[in-house]
């Protein structure tokens, strides 16, 4: 377990069995258009599925952006089977004087519910605290999304409460989120939990 308490996130390669994270750039915009065409992965954003490689890459621009700003750490998912991009997941909300950050991601359909959700979030976590030396990794998911909160129930992570029209989705109603957290107490249990559940 890290115990450093200089606490910066920077760009870097994870790799899995199955999938490797490495540091979005406007390279991937093909894969954003391909994988994020369906706008059923998009009902609980602000934005729409991108139509064309333009929009693809305007959603990119924004990720960097906050990238430079200190404030994300985005990643492209690539599937190691077929070398394709399988969607975005990274860091975000970053507080380096907390040593805090949550976890944001989305898939193309191809990759849901294929373990791919799984092990991002064993690299992420895994990399927070114990190299980065994270002392909370935060989760906020829609409280319509059952899908991810059931996902996110499922490897260990605990509901702290529901945060009120705390954002505005893209078809207009102010979400109410739900607040999840691993804390670096918890992920010696939680990194044996999602080690089963990668085994199976």
């Amino acid at each position: 377990m890290a115990t450093q308490t200089h606490f910066d996130p920077q760009p870097i390669i994870l790799e899995g069995k199955i999938i490797r994270l490495e540091p979005l750039t406007l390279e991937h915009a093909a894969g954003v258009l391909a994988a994020g065409a369906s706008e059923s992965i998009w009902t609980f954003f602000a934005v729409h599925a991108p139509t064309n490689l333009a929009e693809a890459q305007k959603w990119i621009e924004s990720r960097l952006a906050d990238h430079a700003a200190g404030q994300r750490l985005p990643f492209a998912v690539i599937c190691l089977s077929d070398g394709k991009f399988a969607g975005s997941t990274g860091y975000a909300a970053v507080s380096r004087p907390n040593r805090t950050l949550d976890l944001a991601s989305w898939y193309g359909l191809d990759y849901q519910r294929t373990g791919v959700n799984t092990e991002c979030k064993y690299l992420l976590l895994k990399h927070a605290f114990e190299e980065l030396g994270a002392l909370r990794v935060g989760l906020n998911v829609d409280t319509e999304n059952t899908r991810s909160r059931r996902a996110v129930e499922r490897i260990g992570g605990v509901q702290e409460g529901i945060l009120r029209k705390h954002r505005i989705r893209r078809d207009g109603p102010r979400r109410d989120s739900v607040i999840f957290s691993f804390i670096n107490d918890d992920w010696p249990q939680a990194k044996r939990n999602l080690e089963r559940l990668m085994s199976r």
